[in-house]
């Protein structure tokens, strides 16, 4: 069973790049862990392509090589935060349009290779540096949630669950910058995903 985890610096989490099998230390690590626990008679081949800093159209120039050449089972795409955030950081054009297009192009190669796919949905949390993000990242969630619709085998609400868990625990315990998971985050991430890799095992 081969899982390709494609996405930013969510996914990539300090892997390292020399070493193919290199799964960093983020939600891809511990949901491999997990998941090799639960089913011992399935040998698992996880590969980690996450690079952080990457927006969708990176994963759309990438994808034909760390993907589909790969001939996963299931594929995992997580991406969109980099797409708002160069905006403010970087003076980056955020274009819906055009990040539609891309995001389209990165499901539909997947799902024309036959693997079953698993869409993530970015997060953003409520903290005061990130909220003007907002402008961009809603529209650009709804984009993501239709495109998903059409394409996914799976959804993972990842925005709305945070908020949701955040209110009760407080923010810093999920993220110290409002993008970036702690430990106990990608632990949820990790979690949200397996139930969703549990429906084609």
């Amino acid at each position: 069973m081969k899982i390709v985890f494609f996405g930013d610096s969510i996914t990539d989490c300090g892997r390292d790049r020399a070493d193919d099998a290199s799964l960093g230390n983020g939600y891809v690590a511990i949901l491999y862990e997990k998941l090799k626990n639960l089913y011992e008679d399935v040998k698992f081949e996880f590969l980690n392509r996450g690079i952080g800093g990457n927006r969708v159209c990176d994963l759309a120039a990438r994808v034909d090589r760390d993907v589909v050449a790969e001939k996963p089972d299931i594929a995992v795409v997580l991406v969109g935060i980099n797409d708002v955030w160069r905006k403010y950081d970087g003076g980056a054009d955020f274009d819906l349009d055009a990040f539609s297009a891309a995001y389209e192009e990165v499901l539909k190669k997947i799902k024309d290779c036959g693997a079953k796919l698993i869409v993530v949905e970015p997060f953003l949390f409520d903290v005061p540096d990130k909220k003007r993000f907002r402008r961009e990242f809603n529209p650009m969630l709804g984009a993501i949630r239709d495109l998903a619709e059409k394409y996914a085998d799976a959804f993972v609400p990842l925005d709305e669950m945070f908020a949701g868990v955040s209110q009760s625990v407080g923010i810093s315990a999920y993220s110290a910058d409002g993008v970036h998971p702690t430990h106990r985050a990608s632990r949820l991430i990790a979690d949200n995903i397996i139930k969703k890799i549990r429906l084609f095992l």
